[in-house]
């Protein structure tokens, strides 16, 4: 997993409330389990004119000139501006493999989805939850100023805006060191590959016959 430190970025908005998983990435594009792959589809249906199908050349759709992320002055974002109960409904781990392929490193909105945050941190995602009146501010201010950008420090917790103010944030102590240090789950288990190496030599040596070889 990628490990997120500091992140100076465009801010590109999401300005709608309880933006559900289906609508982060439709489920027609849940065939594949691989991380990769996903960005193309990311918002498929407010993206493009057309129906998406997996597979299809994205760059050969129609796209919709009235979605925001379509803009040319959001093009590159990897800081998106949400509001309340983002990453609501199935929790499709594909929703931050999409998020994170179109190059989204973090989200700011005033609250989560449980199980989509989570999944967020699992895949080099950083959800940041504010008050919905910072959320605001910040949503006036990037429409006033065109290249809006945003520098979101883990390690210091806070976020930098282009006026010289400084936001604080909260995240899990536990979830934040996983991130700083590009942390997954098997990434957490291997940490401890000694001690199940030497788990294993022992059991193999207590019960021999556990892994013997049956001769048919």
């Amino acid at each position: 997993m990628k490990a997120f430190t500091q992140l100076d970025g465009l801010v590109a908005p999401m300005d709608r409330a309880n933006v559900d998983t289906d609508l982060i990435i439709p489920k027609q594009f849940l065939k594949s389990i691989k991380r990769s792959g996903f960005g193309p589809n990311l918002f498929d249906e407010l993206r493009y004119l057309d129906e998406g199908k997996p597979d299809a050349d994205c760059s050969q759709r129609p796209l919709n000139p009235d979605f925001p992320l379509n803009f040319p002055r959001y093009q590159g974002a990897s800081i998106l501006l949400a509001r309340e109960n983002f990453g609501c409904g199935s929790s499709r781990e594909h929703a931050p493999w999409a998020l994170e392929g179109f190059g989204i490193r973090a989200v700011i909105a005033p609250s989560f989805a449980d199980i989509f945050r989570s999944n967020c941190f699992k895949n080099g995602l950083l959800p940041i939850a504010l008050s919905a009146a910072t959320v605001d501010g910040l949503f006036s201010a990037m429409y006033a100023l065109e290249g809006y950008r945003l520098t979101v420090d883990l390690e210091q917790q806070i976020i930098s805006t282009p006026a010289g103010d400084t936001i604080g944030f909260e995240v899990d102590a536990f979830r934040r060191d996983c991130l700083l240090k590009g942390l997954d789950d098997i990434g957490i288990t291997l940490q401890s590959e000694g001690a199940i190496r030497a788990f294993e030599t022992g059991h193999r040596e207590r019960f021999p016959w556990v892994f013997e070889t049956l001769e048919v």
